[in-house]
């Protein structure tokens, strides 16, 4: 685990000790992280998240939807310290945790937190934003139709979805992929991070936003027979 760890964080490791060591005792207090999963921070959490920075291109602005307790969007901060990175977290308590976490770290240059949901930040609605990212992140957040119609629209064109999964990736794809290209996806890529260097790799999936799709319509009002619109 040792060499994994400094393979994936280089000179960052003491930085990423540190935020372990905040999951294991800040993070379980606070009910961010069970109690169970403390021993595991590092191979289920740190590396499985840090692994995905080997899809994110150089320079990246990163939101990170759904972010918890910084899983994965505080440990590609980490990891990448030319990424700029959003933790978009709606919950109160846990977004208290995220700005403390930054704080601590050292890392207000690089990294924002955003409280509210995904599609708060992508309209603007909470009077900041709209956001927008060359890659949007999610880690254990919700099946992959739904987090296509949450998180594609705060991708720029181009730009794209990089969801943590787990065994169930190819089965989703498989599923949803229709509707991700009704959402303005591409096709849906399946991509192992980390081999050679975790075991095992971690498994994303990654679209493409191709095409912005705007929301749809209200229908028109029914007219009745003499031309004015029915009225309840």
């Amino acid at each position: 685990m040792a060499v994994a760890a400094r393979a994936l964080f280089g000179d960052r490791l003491d930085l990423a000790a540190a935020y372990a060591e905040l999951l294991a005792t800040d993070g379980v207090v606070r009910g961010l992280i069970g109690p169970r999963e403390a021993p595991r921070i590092w191979d289920r959490h740190l590396l499985n998240c840090a692994a995905v920075a080997e899809r994110i291109p150089d320079g990246a602005t990163v939101l990170d939807v759904g972010s918890g307790a910084g899983l994965p969007g505080l440990v590609l901060a980490i990891a990448r310290p030319d990424l700029t990175v959003t933790l978009i977290e709606p919950l109160a308590r846990r977004t208290s945790f995220l700005i403390e976490a930054v704080q601590h770290l050292g890392l207000a240059k690089m990294v924002r937190v955003f409280r509210g949901r995904a599609d708060e930040a992508a309209t603007g609605s909470t009077g900041v934003g709209p956001l927008s990212g060359d890659v949007v992140t999610a880690r254990a957040v919700a099946p992959l139709d739904r987090l296509s119609t949450w998180c594609l629209p705060l991708a720029v064109p181009g730009g794209r979805l990089i969801a943590l999964k787990g065994a169930s990736a190819a089965d989703e794809v498989a599923e949803h992929a229709q509707t991700v290209a009704r959402l303005g996806g591409g096709e849906p890529e399946v991509h192992r991070c980390g081999e050679g260097v975790i075991d095992p790799p971690t498994t994303v999936v990654e679209i493409v936003r191709e095409r912005v799709v705007g929301p749809a319509r209200p229908k028109a009002p029914k007219r009745s027979r003499g031309g004015r619109s029915r009225r309840r």
